[in-house]
């Protein structure tokens, strides 16, 4: 039965920073989360006002009042070499490695950039945000610069903007539009509503034709900032987080992390971090930076 002010765990951890909810379900079923001493399996729900003891591998979670936290967003210039997990048993250097330390709170990252694909990419302290903001329903637009080589034909373009068959059903792009290029490199803005693994090269590959470099240069009307330089991130004003709230359904903030209160996306001046001498030494070479188009 269904108590009353109770949540999902899985929700309730996702919303406190812990991971998408599919990671959590995962550690639910692997026997790695437990609550007030018993082992938690899939359906279980919490109510955080019992302040119940979820612990995670046996370490205490953290529960905080979420109507005293301020919804916090960074637009983070992903560098490729990079991927978007805190743990990777090649060692690997991660995007939230050059993120600002929080106290009792995570990073969480709004959707993926995979390791060969640089660009924006959004961390916000608000599970649900992030969670809703990743959910196709909202068809939120993601625009990618994209380099490619060999002679792109009409017939190709409108193939692209028509749908291609994936292994994961057809996909399509909202709109292409030619930006020059040198000799055989061109370069193209594709527009996509999907978030799904690796969909614009797949589209590409899909008309044989290969993609030599990626960037994201906006998600919803989010721009990457031309001040922006990679590895480096800035926060994002309340007006800018309250435009992705709204574009999911949630209600508006009141304050700020930042002292500056301005519809200006960026507000904030980009801070680069020490990195630890691993990352530094996987980061030594860097390719030169492409033009925003």
């Amino acid at each position: 039965m269904k108590k009353l002010n109770s949540e999902k765990l899985q929700k309730v951890l996702a919303n406190l920073g812990n991971g998408s909810r599919r990671e959590i379900e995962a550690m639910i079923v692997a026997g790695k989360i437990s609550v007030d001493g018993k082992i938690a399996t899939l359906g279980d729900r919490v109510d955080v006002n019992a302040n119940p003891k979820i612990r995670i591998n046996g370490h205490l979670v953290q529960l905080r009042s979420k109507e005293k936290e301020v919804c916090r967003v960074l637009a983070y210039y992903k560098p490729e070499g990079e991927i978007c997990s805190r743990h990777d048993p090649q060692g690997r250097a991660n995007v939230f490695e050059r993120l600002p330390r929080l106290k009792n709170a995570r990073w969480i990252n709004i959707g993926r950039l995979d390791i060969n694909t640089s660009g924006l990419l959004l961390f916000t302290t608000d599970g649900e945000l992030a969670n809703r903001l990743m959910h196709p329903r909202h068809e939120i637009e993601r625009e990618y610069a994209v380099r490619v080589f060999g002679n792109i034909t009409d017939q190709q373009l409108n193939q692209l903007r028509k749908g291609v068959q994936l292994e994961d059903g057809p996909a399509a792009f909202n709109s292409i539009k030619p930006q020059g290029g040198d000799g055989l490199n061109q370069w193209f803005n594709v527009v996509i509503t999907e978030g799904r693994n690796r969909e614009v090269r797949r589209m590409w590959e899909a008309i044989d034709v290969q993609v030599s470099r990626l960037l994201r240069i906006r998600y919803g009307n989010i721009t990457l900032p031309k001040g922006l330089s990679r590895g480096t991130w800035m926060e994002l004003g309340i007006d800018s987080v309250n435009y992705l709230r709204q574009l999911v359904g949630l209600p508006a903030e009141v304050k700020s992390f930042t002292t500056k209160s301005s519809s200006d996306k960026r507000i904030a001046k980009p801070k680069r971090l020490k990195l630890n001498q691993t990352s530094r030494s996987t980061r030594q070479k860097v390719n030169k930076k492409p033009t925003r188009m």
